[in-house]
């Protein structure tokens, strides 16, 4: 068995069942953008660009929380044999506030957010406002499905969520649709039809089950969702930051945004490892199983180092090239170098994701908060710096991203140094020694 089969043979259940999905969903980001790159004038893609990145960032931000909270608390419950049913209803509720909050905000600041980031076009804001609810939708019931171990739904909605956007984006093309308007729309259509798809399978993985408190479910989801916010700012920050630091450059707008989707394969690759191996770190720890728990993390550390070297070296040699094929950049507006920066920052990225899965599962959702604070800062320094603004905001990818993951790996020792001086009792917890 070579090396990369027995890494992955050491991931937790389930991984190469969302592997496939994860797979389809990541190509149709590439195959979506780099249709509307040929299809869209510079201006109309920097539209999309920015809205692909607002729903990318902000919406993962606001809602991955909930299936990530509701992956680990469910998995933790199965553990104990108790139902989901009790979970989905109050994290529906949550579900339906956030996004209530967020859209009834889009709709009154629609006219400043359309004149600063859509040259005026308010009917990509009401776009924006209905892929954050498709969004929403889907994460709560990706929580359901992956805390009960249904990863084969739980791939099942992200392929058709990927085929559906690789459709419709070809599907625009052929019928000579030069509009923005109608690119953006299949970041709505298609997850609500793979939400549709997957009903089924989420209605039977919610048993019946003891009540839930509130509090056990809100009590960390503050700082999370404060954690994965700023974990978006990080990663997607590039783009938004060159679009407001310096608006008329909308060549170099829509390049970085296809520069950061090539350099972040590896990323879309890592989907497929994050949803199982929160399920799998959350698993041993409700068992107690502290060496699995080490285990387990050590082996997820390495497969994502293992990734960045395999999709950043191929990105550094032939991106530049490759964003002008795929996707009808402007040539000349980034080089090998700012791949270099990407693909570091995307490796220190995914360790950074691991990492904060880890905190989680040990209830350390304040001290993975920081930690991100802490890398969000280090981001902004540099990009504020003078200078070329592509060499800035690559620059602050990478060490914001690395930034972050030490800060990480510093709590983390800690944290398991501790669990080492203790030692489990009948009921499951445990207790110093």
């Amino acid at each position: 068995m070579n090396p990369i089969s027995k890494l992955l043979k050491a991931l937790p259940p389930g991984t190469a069942m969302v592997a496939g999905g994860t797979a389809v969903l990541g190509a149709a980001s590439y195959i979506h953008l780099a249709v509307a790159g040929h299809s869209l004038s510079k201006a109309d893609m920097a539209g999309v660009s920015v809205l692909w990145t607002l729903v990318m960032s902000v919406g993962i931000g606001l809602f991955f929380p909930i299936e990530q909270e509701l992956t680990r608390i469910v998995a933790a419950r199965a553990v104990r044999g108790e139902g989901a049913a009790p979970v989905l209803r109050k994290a529906g509720l949550l579900t339906a506030g956030i996004l209530a909050a967020v859209i009834g905000a889009l709709a009154l600041f629609a006219g400043p957010i359309a004149d600063r980031l859509f040259q005026g076009d308010r009917q990509l804001v009401a776009v924006l406002g209905a892929a954050f609810a498709g969004m929403a939708l889907c994460y709560l019931t990706r929580g359901i499905l992956a805390g009960t171990g249904r990863f084969t739904a739980y791939g099942a909605q992200l392929a058709v969520d990927g085929g559906l956007r690789i459709a419709l984006a070809f599907g625009c093309a052929l019928a000579g649709l030069h509009s923005a308007l109608a690119f953006s729309l299949i970041l709505v259509v298609a997850p609500f039809v793979a939400l549709l798809v997957t009903l089924s399978p989420t209605r039977g993985a919610a048993r019946p089950g003891g009540p839930i408190a509130t509090r056990e479910l809100v009590r960390g989801l503050g700082p999370l969702t404060a954690s994965t916010l700023l974990a978006q700012v990080v990663v997607n920050a590039a783009v938004m930051s060159t679009q407001l630091l310096e608006p008329t450059r909308t060549e170099l707008i829509a390049g970085l945004l296809s520069a950061l989707v090539l350099a972040r394969v590896p990323l879309f690759v890592f989907g497929s490892l994050q949803a199982s191996l929160l399920s799998g770190l959350s698993t041993v720890v409700a068992a107690g199983d502290d060496q699995g728990f080490a285990r387990m993390l050590r082996k997820a550390c390495l497969v994502v180092l293992g990734l960045g070297v395999v999709g950043g070296v191929p990105a550094v040699l032939i991106g530049p090239w490759l964003i002008e094929v795929l996707f009808g950049a402007t040539p000349g507006q980034l080089g090998r170098l700012d791949f270099l920066w990407f693909a570091i920052g995307t490796t220190c990225y995914m360790l950074a994701m691991v990492l904060g899965q880890a905190q989680m599962v040990l209830h350390k959702h304040r001290a993975q908060l920081v930690c991100w604070v802490f890398g969000t800062a280090v981001l902004l320094g540099i990009t504020l710096l003078p200078g070329d603004i592509a060499l800035r905001v690559g620059l602050a990818y990478a060490i914001g991203s690395l930034a972050t993951a030490a800060a990480m790996l510093l709590t983390l020792r800690g944290a398991v140094e501790r669990r080492r001086t203790t030692a489990p009792v009948p009921n499951g917890q445990l207790t110093e020694v």
